[in-house]
């Protein structure tokens, strides 16, 4: 007697159909976000009367730089670079470091009212940012933090959403490989740096990139706290950008954000190898 279950047509057809709309599904939504995106830096190197010609031209005919020399004299765009690498730069290492800590906490270590205290992060994602923004804005007013970077950075170092997602990540290791890591007498922090993060890399990653870029663009609360390029990131120095330009004359706007957001795209690239990596490790050792 065969044990071989019978195909019928409809199942010989289903699976080149299902790839052919999957691939029909992505190519539109690639082409919903690269379009606006080539739009930018088409933008960016037109000449001002050629950004409003009827039908638009996808070729810049004649390129110029100039919008991207407009940016650097009009704006002090060195210092809003500057201040954009240390917000990111502090903002990113408190998340990492906070979020790996607490969450490491209310998955592998044992304290009274530790459920309690994950309620409460879980509670935190539900309240949305603008909530805050009055209350936080009038606290860091009166501590004269205005127009300082503490007064960016501290307010927006919350962890909820990292430590939600790397306790999940704690919580799905393999319990014998945590117990037998403790009977060979591994304490809490070499726990953490020789067994449990090793073996978390995938996901390590893929949170910090999330979080870099989350902080790169950070707009709101920036713009809340700073005015002037001692403090103000490139967000802030796009809108005075805009500002100066008017309403009618993008290509620099254009320019600034094609400068804005290259930094994050190169570091995408530079890191998608290894985060590949990580991911195929991880699913081998899964």
């Amino acid at each position: 007697m065969s044990t071989h279950a019978q195909v019928g047509p409809s199942d010989r057809h289903r699976s080149p159909l299902m790839t052919t709309a999957g691939y029909a599904a992505m190519a539109f939504v690639v082409l919903i976000i690269a379009v606006p995106l080539l739009w930018i830096v088409v933008t960016s190197f037109k000449e001002r009367q050629d950004i409003y010609v009827r039908p638009a031209q996808w070729i810049p005919n004649p390129a110029t730089t100039d919008n991207y020399s407009t940016v650097v004299t009009t704006i002090p765009f060195p210092a809003y670079f500057r201040n954009s690498l240390i917000i990111t730069a502090a903002l990113s290492t408190a998340k990492i470091v906070l979020g790996v800590l607490s969450a490491y906490a209310l998955s592998l270590l044992r304290f009274p009212g530790r459920s309690i205290v994950f309620l409460i992060v879980i509670s935190a994602l539900m309240v949305p940012n603008q909530i805050t923004v009055i209350s936080n804005y009038a606290l860091v007013s009166q501590l004269g933090w205005r127009n300082t970077y503490q007064g960016i950075v501290i307010p927006l170092a919350g962890v909820a959403f990292g430590t939600f997602l790397m306790r999940n990540q704690f919580l799905s290791l393999p319990t014998e490989i945590i117990e037998a890591a403790r009977l060979d007498g591994a304490g809490p922090m070499k726990l953490l740096w020789r067994v449990v993060m090793p073996m978390s890399w995938p996901t390590l990653v893929a949170f910090s990139l999330i979080t870099v870029v989350n902080e790169w663009n950070e707009y709101l609360w920036p713009f809340l706290m700073s005015d002037n390029e001692a403090t103000a990131p490139l967000q802030v120095g796009l809108t005075i950008l805009q500002n100066n330009e008017g309403g009618t004359n993008w290509g620099p706007v254009m320019a600034g954000t094609v400068l804005t957001v290259l930094p994050i795209l190169i570091l995408f690239l530079m890191l998608q190898r290894q985060m590949i990596k990580g991911l195929t490790a991880g699913a081998v050792k899964g």
